[in-house]
């Protein structure tokens, strides 16, 4: 495994330290720190470890658990969550206990904020290390007490991010409680990964739009923006964040939308948790979606991709050039949102392009919030940090 000089910093970061953060922009590769750091866990000692994987949402867990297992082997896999996958799987911790006992070598469980608190429920298994992905989510009201625990009683605890979050309230946690989540043992400044050529500066374009005219449809007004936008990005790859799922819907189902891509040479898919994944109009299952959305993100292929939040943190995807906001978002939304345009792509692929559509007053405050993000992340070098006041 070859890996990049700042991801050699977070490893040895974690060598010196049994806890703490490990800040790193999104696409500057911190899944690779986690399995590269497995790795060595589990040839350095002479005795089977667990180590568990925390994600955000189950599609996640599972792309996590997939590239784990392209570099580690010879590993016994459970997935704890109500997902489908095909390892191992459950939610009950009688079973999971009788798994745990019956396995002969290392161990790797992957699993969900949501359901993290089912492995702490099953008292046998201890967990040696634990890695939070998107740890910012961590915080949550209802995860915070299993996260705690096992930040206080894995031998070993890391809290990956690119968007921490922090707490001025004693009311509420946040990552700066160094007792539960521990310091910053290394941050990945973006403008340091944009010089060395690993990820991309975005580029952000703020358009002004016409208002909605009396009597006509929302969907048909949303139509004419979205194509409009599209037009004018150039881009072959473009990811929409809508407002709703009900926007969605509306648009490809009571306006000439999809007619119109099509006469432009694109594609379409879409996936939201009401309506599932659907790919030029055909329904289909979440893998065959995201094997699609990555072989097209690789080829020539001219498509829009559509969603209201899934495809917003986490998930990798190749390939993509542009997004295009249609809702506003908090600051660890956009900049996870933008992490998905400024992957390295094809070598015309200079900047990720971001697009806001602004109209009357609606859209204003979006546009300012990602000039702010993309100021903070891209020209002063810090993370997206966005803090809890109540």
């Amino acid at each position: 495994m070859q890996l990049r000089p700042h991801q050699e910093q977070a490893i040895k970061a974690m060598l010196r330290n049994t806890k703490g953060q490990i800040i790193v922009p999104t696409g500057g590769g911190k899944t690779m720190c986690m399995i590269d750091d497995a790795m060595n866990e589990f040839s350095r000692s002479y005795v089977n470890k667990t180590i568990v994987v925390v994600a955000p949402r189950i599609l996640l867990a599972n792309q996590l658990s997939s590239e784990f297992l392209e570099f580690i082997t010879n590993v016994d896999v459970a997935h704890v969550h109500s997902g489908e996958t095909h390892h191992f799987s459950t939610t009950k911790t009688d079973e999971l206990e009788k798994w745990y006992h019956n396995s002969t070598k290392n161990i790797l469980i992957f699993t969900t904020y949501h359901s993290l608190h089912k492995i702490q429920e099953s008292l046998d298994i201890e967990v040696d290390t634990i890695y939070f992905d998107e740890s910012h989510n961590a915080v949550q009201k209802n995860f915070i007490e299993a996260v705690e625990h096992f930040s206080m009683y894995a031998e070993r605890s890391y809290f990956f991010t690119a968007t921490p979050k922090h707490s001025l309230t004693p009311l509420k946690v946040g990552m700066n409680d160094t007792d539960i989540f521990g310091r910053v043992i290394c941050q990945v400044p973006a403008p340091k990964l944009v010089k060395q050529g690993y990820i991309l500066p975005p580029k952000v374009e703020v358009y002004k739009t016409r208002i909605l005219e009396k009597d006509e449809l929302v969907a048909d007004r949303d139509n004419e923006q979205m194509i409009d936008a599209i037009d004018n990005l150039d881009k072959d790859k473009v990811l929409i964040c809508a407002k709703s799922t009900k926007q969605i819907v509306a648009l490809v189902s009571q306006t000439d939308f999809v007619k119109q891509l099509a006469v432009r040479g694109y594609s379409y898919m879409f996936i939201t948790s009401k309506t599932g994944a659907v790919i030029d109009g055909e329904k289909v299952d979440r893998e065959t979606f995201f094997d699609t959305l990555n072989e097209w993100g690789r080829n020539d292929k001219k498509f829009v991709v559509l969603h209201h939040s899934i495809l917003s943190e986490g998930i990798n995807v190749n390939g993509l050039e542009a997004v295009l906001f249609m809702r506003s978002m908090d600051y660890i939304g956009i900049s996870q949102t933008i992490g998905r345009v400024i992957r390295k792509g094809n070598a015309d692929k200079v900047f990720g392009l971001v697009c806001i559509p602004v109209y009357s007053k609606v859209g204003i405050s979006t546009a300012r919030k990602v000039e702010a993000v993309v100021d903070t992340i891209f020209n002063k070098g810090q993370a997206a940090t966005s803090v809890v006041t109540r």
